[in-house]
């Protein structure tokens, strides 16, 4: 099990200071040559995440919801928000910020949750560039507190989770991961192979 740490910072995070994650197991099928990282911080109000992909053939084909995002080049970060605790959020962006948002504790279970606030709560933010994109954006711990009434932000506090990179229906198809996937068919949906993030 791989471990981060998830620095504090201001509202607006200084990226630069936060150290990078390695999007770097390839899953199911060779990695056609996609790079993939993330960043995640912490401020008073809401955890932060900075996603961003190298690749050649960027697919962006859905806009707005529902759409299984998924199929399009994909940056993904799932996580637990309680030690104890299965269940967790799936965030799932594509190039044009459009959001597959579920909640559960496996694929059979998993919920796909309509958010009427989305764009006003979780900020997303995207650069393009010939070689690739990225997505910036916020999750405000009220909103996690729908679901676990319970949860702070608190140094030393840890949560299980995991970052992805896939593209089911891109020119080449891809499944790039952070913590290894122990299953012999493509399924993100495994809390039990989530790494471990703990608050500076």
């Amino acid at each position: 099990m791989k471990k981060y740490t998830i620095r504090k910072t201001e509202s607006r995070p200084a990226w630069e200071m936060v150290p990078p994650i390695r999007i770097a197991h390839s899953l199911w099928c060779p990695n056609p040559g996609i790079t993939a990282a993330a960043k995640v911080a912490y401020s008073e109000n809401a955890i932060h995440v900075l996603m961003q992909a190298e690749e050649a053939d960027v697919r962006a084909a859905y806009r707005g919801r529902p759409w299984p995002v998924s199929e399009d080049s994909c940056l993904e970060f799932f996580f637990c928000p309680a030690r104890e605790d299965k269940r967790y959020f799936n965030f799932e962006f594509n190039p044009n910020a459009a959001l597959f948002l579920g909640f559960g504790d496996s694929v059979r279970t998993l919920t796909r949750l309509m958010v009427w606030d989305e764009e006003d709560l979780f900020a997303p933010a995207v650069n393009t560039s010939p070689g690739g994109w990225q997505i910036e954006y916020q999750i405000p711990t009220d909103f996690i507190r729908r679901f676990f009434p319970s949860f702070r932000i608190a140094s030393g506090y840890t949560i299980r989770a995991n970052c992805y990179k896939c593209g089911d229906k891109t020119p080449h198809p891809h499944y790039l991961a952070w913590n290894k996937i122990n299953s012999a068919t493509p399924d993100f949906h495994r809390p039990q192979d989530f790494g471990c993030m703990m608050f500076e």
